[in-house]
């Protein structure tokens, strides 16, 4: 598409950026995902998907041995953003998150649920490789 072309912003997208299992991925993924945000006009979610997207990751990366992916995507006014990785179990569920403030882990999906508009996950099989996919929407109200 040529520079001087208009964009579409409501027009529907979607990344995936795939990271080995590293615990510093956890912040490639945060500044690639506030790029994304930032370059698709949507500054106003950065914060809150930031912070979900974090959660995610690094419990992609914590709690398995494979490689992982973060996943975001824009359509019909909302931003999906998720976390494949190589493990099918189902996560942990959330906690009470009033009861985890003062907990050194297990916090994340108590974070994701309190904060995103919904969230869930599901197992995943995709190129051969089995796992599951753990995803919150933000709604760009």
């Amino acid at each position: 598409m040529p520079e001087n072309e208009p964009v579409d912003p409501a027009a529907p997208w979607e990344y995936t950026l795939y990271i080995p299992n590293d615990l510093r991925a956890v912040t490639v993924c945060r500044r690639t995902l506030r790029l994304i945000l930032t370059m698709h006009g949507l500054i106003r979610l950065v914060d809150t998907a930031e912070l979900l997207a974090a959660e995610l990751v690094s419990n992609a990366v914590r709690h398995t041995k494979g490689p992982a992916a973060l996943r975001v995507r824009w359509a019909a006014g909302v931003l999906r953003v998720g976390a494949w990785d190589a493990d099918p179990g189902p996560p942990e569920p959330p906690g009470n998150l009033d009861a985890l403030t003062e907990a050194e882990k297990g916090r994340g999906l108590a974070l994701v649920r309190a904060c995103a508009d919904l969230w869930g996950w599901q197992p995943l099989a995709r190129g051969g490789n089995r796992g599951k996919y753990v995803w919150c929407d933000l709604v760009a109200a």
